[in-house]
């Protein structure tokens, strides 16, 4: 599913080149639930940067399903992120202006998902993450445990193939921390990928695996328990 081989990005500026991620290999395959930690600086944001096709690597492949995308255009990178990716991320990045169901909707309208269709995934969505009764509300006027459902709802809205979660449950108590892990092993269970950075332990027993960066590398893998 993922692939990246000898992967190095670096930034530039005037007087210093930073080197984020230094030869990383790592491969994931369809299904697993892969956790990402290490200290602050270590690169994970960097690398989910890379892996979510914001960035693009300035050394090494990136091989999506097979493909190497890693040096594709924007405008290509692009269309293959919204047809097989979710993003979510631990300020929950929803659109003040729009209400709960808008927030969900509008990844379905950059890949032109008719409007009936629209309305009925978006639906079964809230009610199955008990939060239809809220779909008229704006971001603001949620806690941050409905918040990160609608974010999670938003994520899953287009069926992605992976979900790339950056610290999820960070901005979260432990009740709603765990709800929200609950649904990422749900939806895993089911045959989504997972990509989680945490610097929890308990969150990243949920995966299978574990891999820790230090400096801009692995450092470690651990399974945790076997991905079947």
């Amino acid at each position: 599913m993922i692939k990246i081989e000898n992967l190095i990005k670096t930034y530039q500026t005037d007087e210093v080149e930073t080197t984020a991620l230094n030869k990383v290999n790592i491969d994931i395959k369809q299904g697993e639930f892969v956790s990402v930690m290490g200290p602050s600086g270590c690169g994970k944001s960097t690398l989910m940067n890379v892996l979510g096709m914001i960035d693009s690597p300035t050394q090494g492949n990136y091989y999506f399903n097979g493909e190497e995308i890693g040096h594709l255009s924007e405008r290509k990178r692009s269309d293959i992120r919204k047809h097989n990716l979710g993003f979510v991320f631990q300020s929950f990045n929803l659109i003040d202006e729009l209400t709960v169901f808008e927030n969900v909707e509008l990844p379905m309208l950059y890949t032109k998902v008719p409007s009936s269709e629209r309305k009925k995934r978006v639906e079964e969505l809230l009610k199955n993450m008990n939060i239809m009764h809220r779909k008229n509300h704006f971001p603001q006027q949620l806690s941050g445990g409905q918040q990160q459902r609608v974010a999670v709802a938003r994520a899953i809205v287009n069926n992605p193939k992976v979900i790339l979660a950056d610290e999820p449950t960070g901005n979260l108590d432990s009740a709603n921390g765990d709800d929200v892990m609950k649904i990422l092993s749900e939806l895993n269970a089911k045959g989504t990928t997972i990509v989680m950075v945490t610097h929890s332990q308990y969150c990243a027993e949920f995966g299978n695996r574990i891999i820790r960066m230090l400096d801009g590398q692995v450092v470690t893998e651990n399974v945790v328990k076997q991905y079947l």
